[in-house]
């Protein structure tokens, strides 16, 4: 993270020749908006005086109560690489303010905050490093997005098996030179799929880095004639697109809490206890980590995803996976849920808050399974009091409305408007004649 001052960013735009800037911020589904102003508007903005109309926004205001003001985030300036070199376009993250000078609740990266905060009077910092998963699709002739690809490209395959390599390559560059720190990119599984790694971070720097990095993706592929979706399930009979989520905390000192090497897998008490509360309130998290009805359509046995509740630091078929480390890497729980369909504020509020609950209440999860769940039979995983993650979207509603706790988390602004968004969509594709329908029931009755 940049530590700019306001007279810092008001020099580099001037001294970069910057004609545009874009002040962005995040909607609670996790979609970025923008305003632009030119730089002869910059001071105004960075004096918190850009007034916008949030009853615009689905989830925000009333039109009665619907002046809302962005307050730039100084650390978050960057340069758009792919823009003109003259007339440079930047952009800085910003929060979301009512015109009494307090943060609005319905702001979602406020929601994080607010969660980080919590955690710091604890004497905790959060550290996370996604793995971000997403396809790369053929566009047709009016370059509208497609789900058709020529390639047959597997896992680690390189070109020319690998038809989007070049693409991922300027990816990489790309973010780079916005000042990303990328640990690894491959292609996945299923032909067309992709993975970029960002480093571990703190966890606002890191959602920052998430909505950075969706809009860089898209914008770079298109150039390439490609559409990056992150959709998690665009293809049937295919792996779908995740984003697993290594988790660590921290003391004041650096130290990381979840490390003990007296332990038989390294992990300390904190660890367990954390591992505890993810476990206790996944199913209230899902419809947050999981937040569209297709998100449930890869939450499926039978693709690698991740369906059954347990805990292992042997293999990946549970939910939460405890990689293996060496010597100078960080200790460390990968929570494999999470898709990138999601809004990364959100999801690390939650996540930090429900593993925050294990170590404040102690919640020791039940033991390591060490088995492949998958093959496991329905008998077995009960016997073994394994149960699953939602099914659908309407499941995973219900159950983060009985979480109370999860929706304290997200706040009384969010948590209501939340579930009736989302059970407002369910309806909707609730209500949707299928072709698998058509094709099953038209000609039988």
């Amino acid at each position: 993270m940049n530590n700019y001052t306001k007279e810092d960013v008001i020099r580099i735009v001037r001294e970069e020749d910057v004609e545009f800037i874009r002040l962005q911020f995040t909607d609670m589904f996790g979609s970025l908006k923008n305003i632009a102003i030119t730089a002869s508007q910059f001071e105004t903005a960075l004096d918190n005086k850009c007034m916008f109309d949030g009853s615009a926004i689905v989830g925000f205001v009333k039109i009665e109560e619907s002046d809302m003001y962005l307050y730039p985030d100084y650390s978050t300036l960057e340069i758009f690489p792919w823009r003109p070199q003259q007339g440079k376009v930047a952009r800085m993250i910003c929060d979301v303010y009512r015109p009494n000078g307090e943060p609005f609740a319905g702001d979602s990266r406020y929601v994080l905050k607010r969660a980080i905060k919590k955690a710091e009077a604890l004497g905790y910092t959060f550290k996370v490093g996604p793995e971000c998963e997403f396809f790369l699709f053929d566009t047709d002739e009016n370059t509208m997005p497609t789900v058709e690809t020529q390639e047959k490209a597997g896992y680690f395959d390189v070109g020319p098996l690998d038809f989007g390599e070049n693409a991922r390559r300027d990816m990489v560059m790309t973010l780079e030179d916005m000042g990303f720190v990328i640990e690894a990119s491959h292609h996945e599984i299923a032909p067309a799929q992709h993975e970029i790694d960002l480093r571990y971070d703190d966890a606002l720097t890191v959602a920052d880095n998430v909505m950075t990095f969706k809009l860089a993706v898209r914008t770079i592929a298109k150039r390439h004639g490609l559409h990056a979706t992150f959709m998690p399930k665009p293809k049937q009979g295919v792996n779908g697109s995740g984003m697993h989520i290594n988790m660590s905390l921290h003391d004041m000192n650096g130290k990381n809490i979840f490390e003990d090497a007296s332990d038989s897998i390294g992990l300390s008490k904190e660890a367990y206890y954390f591992i505890g509360g993810l476990m206790k309130h996944i199913k209230g998290m899902a419809a947050v980590t999981n937040p569209i009805v297709n998100s449930y359509k890869r939450l499926v046995p039978g693709y690698e995803a991740p369906v059954y509740i347990a805990w292992s630091a042997t293999n990946r078929s549970p939910l939460i996976r405890i990689p293996s480390v060496k010597e100078g890497c960080n200790t460390r729980i990968e929570l494999r849920s999470p898709d990138l369909a999601s809004n990364p504020y959100l999801t690390l509020a939650v996540c930090l808050s429900a593993g925050l609950d294990g170590i404040s209440n102690k919640i020791m999860p039940p033991g390591s399974v060490n088995a492949n769940i998958f093959e496991m039979s329905d008998n077995e995983r009960k016997a073994m009091g394994i149960d699953s993650l939602p099914g659908t979207l309407q499941e995973a509603v219900d159950e983060l409305e009985r979480d109370e706790f999860i929706c304290d988390v997200l706040g009384e602004h969010i948590a209501q408007r939340y579930i009736d968004a989302k059970r407002q969509e369910w309806f909707e594709y609730s209500t949707q004649i299928s072709e698998w329908e058509l094709d099953r029931y038209l000609y039988k009755y």
